[in-house]
């Protein structure tokens, strides 16, 4: 047997004993055991060994749910509340992660937390959101530990403390959570309640650069681009805006039409330029779109046209980007001068 048999056969087994398992789960799903009931759920959900179904895995949760699973309460309270397989609904996630919650289960504590904050489902109650996240946070859940050090830095509920919001950060970044490192790097290199410190921001970027961190791919790109802390360079800078703009990042986008378009670390080029931007503001970019109105005001690899400048402009203003106001009221002045000329010839 040659070596692509093998693996075709191989292949083969798996698939076999996929169905095996499957059947397996089905059987003992349809006799009420609640494990196999959510473990089909998550089967369905992922499309796992069966067709990928959201509705599916809603019902297979419910079954499982309605005979007290913890992980089946929360994982159909997600579904509820991103509205996957049915219509959104906050009220009924917050219902599920409630009945997991005080089971214990910690990720149901801490998506409790994040609805009462946002107001979801719920009234509006920073104490309850501070209350739940507590109680994750006791149990190691990083994610509650970096929305407790979220609400100390907006000041939901409490008095803003920055001291607090580093310690919280800490703790879930000791435990690896990327965005409470990349919000540690963010404090350091803006001096937020502790002493500005480029090379702390620095090493905290990295951490969840390195775990695909788009947010901290871009910080860093930044702080190479404008010498904070490190040498001025430019296709360093590049470099990690791409990381960023290549898992969608519309910031990192505009950064690198901004490069392109200023001949930063790469020769000028507003041909690409303009993609990058249009890319960016496809995704609503406030200065993507300021950017694209610059070029058609001026000129810049197209030909200069006031009423798409305008239209850019407007959508950048509507966003509330300052430069985009200023240059729309601007080019609106020397329109309406424009056209009070002819009407005077």
């Amino acid at each position: 047997m040659s070596r692509l048999e093998e693996l075709l056969q191989q292949q083969k087994d798996i698939a076999a004993a996929i169905e095996v398992e499957v059947a397996k789960g089905r059987a003992a799903a349809a006799q009420g055991q609640a494990d196999a009931q959510f473990n089909l759920g998550q089967m369905h959900e992922k499309g796992q060994g069966v067709p990928q179904s959201y509705p599916e895995a809603m019902r297979c949760y419910k079954q499982a749910a309605d005979q007290g699973s913890g992980p089946a309460q929360f994982s159909l309270g997600v579904l509820l509340e991103k509205g996957l397989g049915e219509a959104e609904d906050f009220a009924q996630a917050l219902h599920y992660y409630q009945l997991a919650a005080a089971q214990g289960h910690a990720p149901s504590q801490c998506a409790m937390g994040a609805l009462f904050e946002n107001g979801q489902g719920a009234k509006q109650d920073f104490a309850e959101a501070m209350r739940c996240y507590k109680l994750a946070a006791a149990q190691q859940h990083a994610e509650a530990k970096y929305r407790l050090g979220g609400m100390y830095e907006s000041h939901h509920g409490v008095e803003q403390d920055y001291q607090e919001a580093v310690r919280w950060y800490k703790l879930a970044a000791a435990l690896g959570h990327a965005a409470s490192q990349c919000n540690l790097g963010r404090i350091y290199a803006n001096g937020l309640g502790v002493k500005r410190d480029y090379a702390e921001a620095m090493r905290w970027y990295r951490r969840p650069a390195a775990q695909g961190n788009a947010r901290a791919q871009l910080n860093l790109g930044v702080m190479y681009e404008h010498g904070d802390g490190v040498p001025e360079d430019n296709l360093e800078a590049m470099r990690w805006y791409r990381l960023a703009a290549a898992q969608g990042d519309a910031n990192a986008q505009c950064k690198i039409g901004f490069m392109y378009g200023n001949g930063k670390g790469v020769a000028r080029n507003y041909p690409e330029a303009m993609r990058w931007y249009k890319m960016a503001a496809e995704q609503g970019n406030a200065s993507a779109l300021s950017n694209l109105g610059f070029m058609f005001d001026h000129g810049q690899g197209v030909e200069q046209d006031d009423a798409r400048a305008l239209m850019y402009y407007n959508k950048a203003a509507k966003r509330g980007d300052a430069y985009a106001i200023k240059n729309r009221d601007m080019i609106e002045a020397r329109m309406a001068a424009q056209a009070a000329q002819k009407v005077a010839a």
